[in-house]
């Protein structure tokens, strides 16, 4: 059984550390086999950082359709970054990975950023999109943010990514109440004699509607009760920030 630990405290105000529930979930039955610290994106956005585009200048190379910016990621000067979206513009917030960060796209593999030349021109770090930084599918166009943030700000205090730690239970047959993040929750309760929070169900409405399935009991000894639950209106769409 896998938990997490930022997921758990959706649950239960725990301020344990994950070494602390390891001790605490053994000592209840639930033996705690392994903890991994993870990240929930892969290299935790180091070295990647909230700009502002100061200037923009376009320019065109063998039909490709380019542009000469400045960027401020913070620091004394102002960083030149040769940018090929179509979308980027003066007065813009944006993400920047500056030189020798590695960045993990959605798709190919991990590069590290290099200070370079771009037709003559020098690029010294490189204004992203969402799938080139592994936080979605999007290659529309740069990332552009709408932030009071100052420039420099780490990405990932932007996109509140902090690390997560992954609790591996060596769950038992007989401890099927255990199996779920809520159900390791109540055991923590009675350890800690805490609250636990159950999940809102706001969203969800309860209709009188027709349903389209017929249920025929054909032994009530056997099966004395049985219920279900008709969900309806679900839409398969990219999933929210």
């Amino acid at each position: 059984m896998k938990i997490s630990y930022n997921w758990l405290k959706d649950f239960i105000a725990i301020n344990h550390t994950p070494a602390q529930l390891d001790s605490l979930l053994t000592g209840t039955g639930l033996e705690v086999e392994s903890i991994e610290t993870i990240s929930s994106i892969k290299g935790g956005l180091e070295g990647i950082v909230v700009g502002e585009v100061i200037t923009c200048e376009r320019f065109e190379v063998k039909d490709k359709k380019l542009s000469l910016t400045t960027v401020d990621v913070g620091e004394e000067e102002l960083a030149t970054i040769v940018c090929g979206a179509a979308n980027v513009a003066a007065g813009q917030k944006v993400i920047v990975a500056k030189v020798n960060a590695t960045i993990y796209p959605i798709d190919g593999e991990p590069f590290t950023i290099g200070k370079r030349k771009v037709y003559g021109h020098p690029s010294e770090g490189m204004i992203c999109a969402e799938d080139e930084i592994g936080i979605g599918h999007s290659h529309d166009g740069i990332l552009i943010l709408n932030t009071d943030l100052p420039n420099g700000t780490p990405a990932a205090k932007f996109f509140k990514l902090e690390p997560d730690y992954l609790i591996e239970i060596g769950l038992t047959p007989n401890r099927g109440d255990a199996a779920s993040h809520f159900g390791v929750a109540r055991d923590l309760k009675a350890a800690l004699e805490l609250p636990i929070t159950l999940p809102s169900t706001d969203n969800f409405k309860a209709t009188d509607s027709p349903r389209n399935i017929s249920i025929e009991i054909e032994n009530n000894e056997a099966c004395p009760r049985f219920c279900g639950l008709e969900i309806a209106n679900i839409e398969v769409k990219e999933s929210p920030d």
